[in-house]
């Protein structure tokens, strides 16, 4: 019965979209979000737009001529319809204000195609009869949702949109955004001290294991760094925005995180969180929480917020979590792709970018699980693109409290919750550890007591 009908589909939009890019080259920012070359119907139009794309990617302008070279060197000129198809996509866009709607368009009629190939998929499973049912549905579920994450991404969204949907029973305070302002700063004095807060144009590298807290730290520097007045884009890929918020938000109320998540707070707590959203609210900081992307959508969407915003600070949650270019299967060369690639956004954008990776299994193998440069998971181009380069280690999760006083006869405390920073590359200047206390319940760091200081074993 579908292969009857003409599947959906709309060349108008299609070349509207390649004709705004056309006539405003910096109209990509708002388009590579919503689409990609697969999407499009027509061939010709699919190959004007990776040629698009190829030139955004070599940071070249995009206009009639760029396009048509670009197509040339790849062979498909002739294929799709010479310089004279160019010159017709121009005349038919009076303007490149509607690309974003153009872009839609063509996204939602892909969408309706994808859900026609997995509705035939889905029926031929139907017909298999095959004798294990749940495999058979989750195979069919499986296709469906493939259809959904097929549809691109989601956008930055203020953490003040986040919170307002927190406080739709409660009451709604909310204020105009921050003015910018530069250093950044950590608002953790002694990394500050040492770091000299972070720089403009540095690629900065923050690595652990799994649930030593290197997401939070990552966070906790950026709230920080909001408070004091500078605008910061997070790119959450391993957390919702919602579950980000609520973090942010135990973190400022000195709510349980457990608590708050369940509401089971008293009435004094809930005051509390009340007046911390009215703060936060205040804030310019905004998240962006697409699950799968990868590293040319991400330096768009920041482009994007850094020319209507003025963006002064990065934060990507994780590295290994971004989707990588390469059709060889290789991660270690994607790894090395998007290392070079979030260096090159920090330059580009003259912004620090604070980058949250995960270590490899090395760590647990040795005697001493201290951290190390060569543990950086996946590529050494990591530590060789960074400018900065710390890890956190907590004693406690490798050593019980009786194991410690075994080990320490002269009565040195144990150090639970006590987190070392390790900064091991710093390229412009000291490296050294400190030493921060983890409020594991309210999902942050603070800095360590003064009388808090313990021995290396």
């Amino acid at each position: 019965m579908y292969e009857e009908r003409l599947q959906p589909h709309d060349i108008e939009a299609e070349e509207a979209v390649v004709g705004s890019l056309l006539i405003d080259g910096e109209s990509i920012l708002k388009v590579i979000p919503l689409i990609k070359p697969r999407d499009f119907y027509r061939e010709r139009n699919a190959f004007c737009f990776e040629a698009c794309m190829a030139l955004f990617e070599r940071r070249e302008a995009i206009n009639q001529v760029t396009v048509t070279s670009q197509l040339n060197l790849q062979n498909r000129l002739e294929a799709v319809g010479g310089a004279a198809y160019l010159s017709h996509l121009v005349s038919i866009v009076p303007t490149s204000l509607h690309a974003e709607h153009y872009a839609n368009i063509v996204g939602r009629c892909a969408t309706m195609r994808r859900l026609i190939g997995a509705a035939s998929e889905i029926a031929v499973i139907g017909y298999e009869g095959t004798a294990d049912e749940e495999a058979a549905l989750s195979h069919a579920e499986n296709l469906l949702f493939s259809v959904r994450t097929g549809q691109s991404s989601r956008e930055f969204v203020s953490l003040r949109e986040v919170l307002d949907q927190f406080l739709e029973d409660r009451a709604a305070i909310a204020e105009p955004l921050n003015d910018t302002s530069a250093p950044i700063m950590t608002g953790f004095d002694s990394l500050d001290d040492i770091l000299g807060g972070l720089q403009p144009a540095d690629l900065l590298i923050l690595a652990a294991r799994p649930s030593v807290g290197k997401s939070t730290l990552a966070v906790n520097m950026s709230l920080n760094a909001a408070k004091a007045g500078s605008t910061i884009g997070i790119f959450s890929l391993e957390m919702s925005r919602e579950q980000l918020a609520m973090r942010i938000l135990a973190s400022e109320s000195g709510v349980d995180s457990h608590r708050l998540r369940l509401g089971l707070y008293t009435e004094a707590e809930e005051q509390r969180i009340i007046n911390s959203v009215g703060a936060l609210s205040e804030l310019s900081l905004y998240i962006d929480d697409t699950p799968l992307q990868g590293i040319i959508e991400m330096r768009s969407k920041a482009r994007r917020l850094h020319r209507e915003r003025k963006l002064d600070m990065l934060v990507v949650d994780y590295m290994q979590l971004i989707e990588g270019s390469s059709r060889n299967g290789n991660r270690v060369q994607e790894i090395s792709e998007i290392s070079r690639s979030l260096k090159g956004i920090a330059r580009d954008l003259n912004i620090p970018v604070l980058v949250v990776s995960q270590l490899s299994r090395a760590v647990e193998m040795r005697p001493s699980h201290r951290p190390q440069l060569s543990d950086l998971r996946e590529s050494g181009s990591i530590e060789q693109d960074a400018d900065v380069v710390m890890f956190i280690y907590r004693e406690d999760l490798y050593t019980t409290e009786e194991e410690w006083l075994q080990r320490r006869p002269d009565g040195q405390p144990y150090p639970k919750n006590i987190a070392e920073v390790i900064i091991s590359k710093h390229r412009h200047g000291p490296i050294g550890t400190i030493k921060l206390l983890f409020r594991d319940k309210l999902v942050r760091f603070e800095p360590a007591p003064l009388d808090m200081e313990f021995a290396r074993p």
